[in-house]
């Protein structure tokens, strides 16, 4: 048996404040999901993503994230030392430091997210998401994730039929996932990194969805304008540059009458986005900050 290979270890230590937005940084540089740890005694968050070797360059990385530690200061945010840590680790090191910093966690008594290992049972007639943190962006610990799920509950409660649901920048599949759980159909979903949609598919056929979501690679701003269907609920989980550059393409795919998640926004850009979007016709519904992420729910005026 072949021994596996080591992983790349990409790391900023940096402070309490800034720590969800380095966790982004490291999240949009390598379409990777990022641990975080928080060291009491040093009063300092060590944050993480795990890299498979290959076409990876440290001297590059390096530089695109220090250009990105410098936007986050720009934005007022304390980075403390924000120092760059590129290291190669043991495979079953990686494995062990996901199981210390990911656990349960529910949307209210509606959907529970938790890892392979975790021994906690649902509530009655709670759904059940199975995801183990890995190589790909999404696990709910995020709260820009967790507002899109909050999102999927609540529209899925409030219908009388099953809603039609799109999910842009799929990520590790996991609003998909839930979204099919929880009697959404159709369920389609895309991503532009190949390797999130590898990873994706893994999971769907872990939580047994595979025959519920059409998954595809597609790129979204080389997407029609004119869609061939619409959808009841639309979740777009992408920075917001993105957002505003592609808001006639994301727009075009909401059904009349529908909703819009859009999430992934720093707060201090929020009121940008917000604007384009109201440009189009549509009205912020709901809304949530948590540190320095805002998300918000859309609807046609």
């Amino acid at each position: 048996m072949k021994k596996p290979k080591p992983l790349w270890r990409v790391s900023v230590v940096t402070t309490l404040e800034a720590e969800d937005a380095v966790g982004e940084l490291l999240a949009s540089v390598f379409s990777l999901a990022a641990a975080s740890y928080y060291d009491l005694e040093k009063q300092v968050s060590l944050v993480s993503v795990f890299i498979e070797q290959g076409k990876f360059s440290p001297a590059g990385a390096r530089r695109e994230i220090a250009a990105g530690l410098q936007r986050i200061a720009g934005f007022g945010l304390s980075l403390g030392a924000g120092k760059i840590e590129i290291a190669k680790v043991k495979r079953e090191d990686w494995a062990e430091s996901w199981k210390r910093h990911f656990h349960p966690i529910e949307i209210g008594k509606t959907l529970l997210v938790k890892p392979s290992w975790s021994k906690k049972s649902p509530a009655k007639n709670q759904a059940v998401v199975i995801l183990d943190p890995g190589l790909s962006f999404g696990t709910g610990q995020h709260p820009t994730t967790s507002f899109c799920l909050q999102q999927i509950t609540r529209h899925r409660k409030n219908g009388t039929q099953p809603s039609s649901f799109l999910d842009i920048g799929t990520g590790s599949g996991i609003l998909a996932i839930a979204a099919a759980k929880l009697g959404c159909q159709p369920v389609h979903a895309f991503d532009f990194d190949p390797a999130s949609v590898r990873v994706a598919k893994e999971n769907l056929r872990k939580n047994r969805v595979t025959g519920q979501v059409k998954l595809w690679r597609a790129d979204v701003t080389k997407l029609p304008l004119k869609p061939a269907r619409q959808f009841d609920l639309v979740c777009a989980n992408l920075i917001s540059n993105l957002l505003i550059a592609e808001r006639w393409r994301i727009v075009n795919r909401l059904q009349p009458g529908g909703t819009l998640v859009l999430a992934g926004i720093l707060a201090v850009e929020f009121t940008e986005v917000e604007r384009a979007f109201a440009d189009l016709g549509l009205k912020l519904t709901a809304s949530r900050v948590e540190n320095e992420w805002r998300s918000g729910a859309f609807c046609f005026v």
